[in-house]
């Protein structure tokens, strides 16, 4: 008899059960077996985001299944692959921040909108990292403008309902800017989540969700996080324009293209925390979600998920404890602190991502937690595979790992205070490299008790 997993084969066993829950193929498929479009219709197929390919191949086989004509469509991801259909293009594009790609990928964007009809149907599937990848500035920002723009708010720390509030103001396509340009065709929208609460205006920058954020609420919360004065001139100009009513606001609720889109989230992290739980009870564990979600700042997240595993196995629980939703770093440097403004100006993959910097901040605790630290696993990564701009999806800890770190060379106090995970981690053993997933429904923190 093959004997159950344990640490890191277990924890990874876990990930793999969660992402088995939220593979989108299959989740776009059901959504879409009831389709509302008569078979006689045009349907054009838009995917946008990590898991685009996987979204795409799953509507397409429904489609087809249901004997629909897919007349055309673009398919918008950050890896190559094929077309999942004839009709279908495809392109390459950039993430975390938008590039030449990005721009030319929602070039092909527009080509193809503009050549749906009135009484055609689309199927526009959108999951994370839309935003970067089909990222284009409105007609009066320079792209120059929109990456910094986009680095300016990675650096601040924002909540990425917020940084997403203030992206979209100037994308092309965001803040329902897609739908307009689809209109009146008939929109069916199906979206894998990666925002925190699931929000279809959050989610990719919201391309067929109306905009309730007026250009006064974006120049207030700029204002609160203290990049007003430091926007672009471009970026004030088209901002105070709008203020001012020489330029029309976002699309809003009312407009008459929403009339026209049907929406519906498949995919999201609670249930990627579903499948991790049911299986961790398939191999006899007791499991839980842990009581609260994954927000804040990555490190206090990294230390108070490590107390409360502590706290159990200190009480002589077993078992798991699945955390998800998604943390933030902020890179911002305090006054006088040149080292760290460098760090922050130039994140390389030395510095890791907010999974690594949890997983940091995690075996700190760890290490100077007794005899009761050393049964205690835990994995932290991200669903899609990659952690931030590195070839990691997270990291494995246990308590012995602040002093492998140690061990070999690294300096993991200084890197957890300079954001510079990934070199410490690596240098341990610790990372977690499994490889893009096709999925993407924010981050996962799995714990062990053994």
């Amino acid at each position: 008899m093959t004997s159950p997993p344990h640490g890191r084969e277990l924890l990874a066993a876990l990930y793999e059960a969660a992402l088995a829950a939220v593979a989108p193929e299959p989740l776009v498929h059901s959504a879409l077996a009831d389709l509302d479009a008569h078979p006689d219709q045009r349907v054009w197929l838009f995917a946008f985001g990590k898991a685009a390919p996987a979204m795409a191949n799953g509507a397409v086989s429904a489609l087809r299944r249901s004997l629909h004509t897919i007349a055309g469509g673009v398919v918008v991801a950050p890896e190559p692959g094929p077309p999942p259909f004839s009709t279908v293009r495809t392109a390459v594009s950039e993430h975390p921040l938008p590039g030449e790609r990005s721009f030319a990928a929602a070039r092909l964007v527009g080509e193809t909108a503009s050549s749906v009809r009135a009484d055609d149907a689309v199927v526009v599937l959108i999951s994370g990292g839309t935003t970067s990848l089909i990222a284009s500035p409105v007609r009066d920002v320079t792209t120059q403008d929109l990456v910094q723009l986009f680095v300016q708010l990675m650096d601040a720390g924002l909540e990425i309902g917020a940084m997403n509030a203030v992206r979209k103001r100037f994308l092309r396509w965001g803040a329902g800017r897609l739908a307009v340009a689809l209109a009146p065709a008939r929109a069916h929208v199906l979206l894998l989540s990666d925002v925190p609460g699931d929000a279809p205006a959050d989610i990719g920058s919201g391309p067929c969700v109306p905009d309730e954020w007026t250009a006064r609420d974006i120049a207030s919360l700029l204002r609160r996080a203290g990049l007003l004065e430091r926007l672009a001139p471009s970026l004030r100009e088209h901002l105070s324009s709008a203020m001012r009513g020489m330029t029309g606001e976002t699309p809003k609720p009312g407009h008459p293209a929403f009339a026209h889109v049907s929406t519906r989230v498949v995919g999201s992290n609670a249930l990627a925390l579903a499948g991790a739980l049911a299986g961790a009870r398939t191999l006899g564990l007791h499991a839980e979600r842990g009581a609260h979600a994954l927000t804040g700042e990555a490190a206090r997240c990294g230390d108070d998920i490590a107390e409360a595993l502590v706290r159990r196995a200190s009480r002589g629980q077993r078992g798991c404890v699945v955390w998800g939703g998604e943390t933030t770093v902020s890179m911002a440097a305090p006054p006088g602190d040149a080292q760290r403004a460098r760090t922050a100006a130039s994140m390389t993959d030395a510095g890791g991502g907010r999974c690594q910097e949890l997983a940091l901040a995690a075996a700190r605790v760890l290490a100077t937690s007794g005899e009761s630290a050393s049964r205690i696993s835990l994995l932290a990564a991200g669903t899609d595979g990659r952690d931030g701009p590195t070839d990691a999806a997270g990291a494995f800890v246990d308590a012995a790992l602040w002093q492998r770190m140690h061990d070999a060379g690294a300096d993991p106090e200084a890197a957890l205070r300079l954001h510079r995970s990934f070199a410490a981690l690596d240098a341990a053993g610790a990372l977690f490299r499994r490889g893009p997933t096709g999925t993407n429904v924010m981050d996962l923190v799995i714990g062990v008790v053994e």
